[in-house]
């Protein structure tokens, strides 16, 4: 089923999220909630109240596709952030007496 999702970022740990069917926020954007078109004013409630609670950051409404368990959003970069980073972590350089980074 294509619909829309929202998504967003947690204010304290910067995380994407998205809304759940029973208004949880979670990483996992297979959980996500995908609203049907003829949904958009409920769409539009969740939004509101997340917007009035100010934990939620960069709200957005995003297309996307139920496809058995998986939620595949249309965009490119909704899937980035849905996967996480492109680039391999890298671990924090120790630093040395100096308390600098060698360069």
């Amino acid at each position: 089923m294509k619909g829309e999702i929202i998504t967003g970022n947690e204010l304290a740990s910067g995380a994407t999220i998205y809304l759940t069917e029973s208004g949880e926020w979670v990483q996992d954007i297979d959980r996500a909630r995908v609203f049907a078109k003829d949904e958009a004013a409920l769409r539009d409630e969740w939004l509101a109240k997340a917007r009035a609670n100010h934990r939620i950051l960069s709200l957005e409404i995003e297309v996307a596709e139920r496809d058995g368990d998986k939620v595949i959003a249309e965009r490119l970069r909704e899937r980035i952030r849905a996967e996480g980073p492109t680039a391999p972590r890298m671990e924090i350089q120790a630093l040395g007496e100096e308390n600098n980074v060698s360069v």
